[in-house]
């Protein structure tokens, strides 16, 4: 009967127990809902707000009168250039000057062996003695039978023989001589000395080597010199610019300016002094060639160089900073700003840099809004709130006068 009855019991509790967790279930069914929802309300709420435009810099290109040049690029040219070789053969005793180092017309350079040819030469001398001795017996011998002529001592044929003697004996002087001369040379030749002023390579041949001397590619190269001031710096004009250049020429406009590779102005000036004579039927271009002072040897042959030549007349240029250009694949293009505030890209033809400011040849126009500071990389179509700036130009510094075919015509300021 107790059994019974606790079964009961048991049951009871678990009935009570199952109807407590299903109410609670009910109220806890809602609260979850609402959570959901405030999650979603979370979730979906305002979006954060839009940052402000960028800030740019902007203004108007700068516009000047310029004068007109032609550009063109060429390569510098020793103004005179020696291959120094021996004149005669032997050992190198002595190598006279350091490599690299800027020598004079005259200045000794290698010493060859002096004392083979010092004994050719001393036998040569021997032998204008020996000359000199059988003139003087020659000319003894004839005197003396001319005295005999008139008592028909001595015939006519043996004073006649006795004078050949002495004209005999005077030429193998002379040609002793010439020899004596010549060894005289060689013996000079064996200072192998500078023949122009200028900059000398490296020697190619140290002390103690055999050089083979003579005339021309045959005789051993020793080192080389190139005259380095005043320089020459050549180029290949077109027909047409040629044609140009001839007329401003004309007008007295033979100046010309020149920066190397690197940098930013026109610091070398110099002046039109050759041009060939005659445009090659091939390529259609004639060389021309433009001498430039180089006092402090700044300069040396083989460089590159962007060179300009006034090609007569002015014209008005807009210029803008060169951090303003930007690369847009192969072309080149700038920034600028509408009256919205909205960024545009246009593509531009450049000139040459003028006053530390870039010439635009074509693509801009005068009342563009061009963006020169600021956030120079904005994007295409964004929009961007404007500030107004200036565009400075800064003068070339002057310095005194110390390849492929020309481009096109182009500017530089007055």
């Amino acid at each position: 009967m107790n059994q019974v009855t606790r079964i009961a019991e048991d049951a009871a509790h678990d009935a009570g127990h199952t109807r407590r967790w299903s109410r609670t279930a009910l109220f806890a069914l809602p609260l979850l809902a609402m959570a959901g929802v405030g999650v979603r309300l979370a979730h979906h709420g305002p979006e954060a707000a839009a940052p402000p435009p960028s800030v740019v810099q902007v203004s108007t290109p700068l516009e000047r009168e310029v004068d007109q040049w032609d550009d063109y690029v060429g390569r510098f040219a020793a103004s005179k250039a020696v291959e120094v070789r021996p004149r005669v053969s032997g050992a190198i005793t002595a190598v006279h000057f350091r490599d690299g180092q800027m020598v004079k017309q005259g200045d000794l350079l290698f010493t060859v062996d002096p004392r083979p040819y010092g004994a050719a030469l001393a036998e040569a001398q021997a032998g204008v003695a020996t000359a000199e001795s059988a003139l003087a017996l020659a000319r003894s011998d004839y005197e003396r039978a001319s005295r005999l002529k008139g008592d028909d001592a001595v015939s006519a044929g043996e004073i006649d023989a006795l004078g050949a003697k002495v004209r005999t004996a005077t030429a193998a002087l002379s040609a002793a001589r010439a020899r004596a001369r010549t060894r005289a040379l060689d013996v000079e030749f064996t200072q192998v000395r500078a023949p122009i002023s200028g900059r000398i390579s490296d020697r190619r041949v140290d002390a103690g080597n055999l050089v083979v001397g003579g005339e021309g590619a045959a005789a051993t190269l020793l080192t080389t010199i190139n005259a380095l001031d005043p320089i020459y710096f050549s180029f290949d004009a077109s027909e047409a610019l040629y044609l140009k250049a001839r007329r401003a020429q004309a007008a007295g406009a033979d100046q010309v300016q020149i920066r190397l590779q690197g940098e930013t102005g026109y610091d070398w000036k110099g002046k039109l002094d050759f041009t060939d004579n005659g445009v090659d039927p091939r390529s259609g271009t004639i060389r021309a060639r433009a001498t430039i002072a180089n006092p402090k040897l700044v300069l040396t042959p083989g460089l590159f160089g962007n060179m300009r030549l006034a090609s007569g007349g002015t014209a008005r240029a807009l210029l803008v900073p060169d951090t303003a250009i930007q690369a847009d694949q192969a072309d080149k293009a700038v920034l600028v700003v509408d009256k919205d505030g909205t960024v545009a890209l246009r593509k531009v033809v450049l000139g040459p840099v003028v006053d530390g400011l870039r010439i635009i040849a074509s693509g801009l126009a005068p009342g563009d809004r061009v963006v020169i500071g600021g956030n120079i990389a904005a994007a295409p179509g964004s929009k961007v709130q404007p500030q107004p700036g200036t565009i400075v130009a800064k003068p070339d510094p002057v310095t005194p006068p110390s390849a492929p075919v020309a481009a096109d015509a182009t500017f530089a300021s007055r």
